[in-house]
């Protein structure tokens, strides 16, 4: 399982990479495990401001659909394209092609709540 320390996580399985004030946003290796085969990935959030918590999309996967949040506030700038196509990128490279949104960040401070790789690691393996 591959957890990042340059990232950070959500207990809902997000991860973020922040990039001055703007965030990208995706579903963790062990989520996208979890899940299992992706084949459809829906956001109709671009454009919109939410709030932390928030439902930005949902994930379609062979066995089930799972709604994705909000790891911080902010304006939904772009929805990864490649996805429409090759929703696989997010199972082939959740951390890299795989990313799902890309969010101008309203309240950085939010960074601070979230969970480093070892936080993450505890939640995953008491799972």
């Amino acid at each position: 399982m591959d957890i990042r320390d340059n990232l950070k996580y959500t207990d809902d399985h997000e991860w973020i990479k922040l990039e001055d004030d703007t965030a990208y946003i995706g579903i963790t290796d062990y989520a996208q495990k979890e899940l299992g085969d992706i084949v459809f990935i829906e956001v109709e959030t671009e454009g919109e401001t939410l709030d932390k918590g928030e439902t930005f999309g949902t994930v379609e996967a062979v066995k089930t659909v799972s709604d994705m949040y909000m790891p911080l506030t902010g304006e939904v700038q772009e929805f990864n394209g490649e996805l429409e196509d090759q929703p696989e990128l997010v199972n082939k490279d959740p951390y890299g092609d795989g990313w799902i949104i890309k969010i101008k960040v309203s309240d950085k401070s939010e960074m601070d709540q979230l969970l480093d790789a070892e936080g993450y690691k505890k939640i995953v393996e008491g799972e």
